[in-house]
């Protein structure tokens, strides 16, 4: 077995058990939820083939479902950032570089990093939220929570990327 599949599957179930167990019961001023577990889209290599992007971001986001109660929301939402993923990581790095280029704020530094992230978490909260609200009637709750689980998410995420480079 690969070494990279191993701690692929290890981030896997340690996102899920960590959004399903902890992260679910946080909710800031009623608006702001982390929602940590977008980490593990964003952390696939280059290299990485689109179709199990796809197959592997789908089974977290159906996981999350099945712990969170919100059928087919983190699915759907997951498997949209695992498709937009390797097309916005193309404005971040040159053609020639190599093809194995792991996004973290080591390999990008830490501004284009932050910026990979914050476009692919905002599609991430965008789409997630505009599925489970399914109206514009409380539009003013729903940018709220759009914004501020955003940057909440944001910033989880830089902190565990920090720390798993550490």
């Amino acid at each position: 077995m690969n070494i990279d599949f191993l701690k692929r599957l290890l981030l896997f179930f340690g996102l899920m058990l960590l959004q399903a167990l902890v992260l679910n019961h946080v909710h800031l001023f009623g608006v702001a939820t982390p929602l940590l577990y977008v980490y593990f889209a964003i952390s696939f290599r280059r290299s990485t083939s689109k179709w199990s992007m796809l197959i592997w971001c789908f089974l977290l986001g159906l996981g999350i479902d099945v712990f969170s109660n919100t059928p087919g929301l983190a699915a759907g939402s997951m498997t949209l950032v695992a498709a937009v993923q390797p097309y916005i990581m193309q404005l971040f790095i040159q053609r020639d570089d190599e093809d194995d280029v792991l996004p973290s704020i080591a390999t990008f530094g830490l501004g284009k990093y932050t910026l990979f992230a914050l476009i692919l978490t905002f599609i991430y909260c965008l789409t997630f939220f505009t599925l489970e609200s399914f109206s514009f009637f409380n539009w003013l709750h729903w940018l709220l929570s759009i914004l501020t689980s955003t940057a909440l998410t944001l910033l989880l995420v830089l902190v565990c990327d920090n720390l798993r480079r550490s």
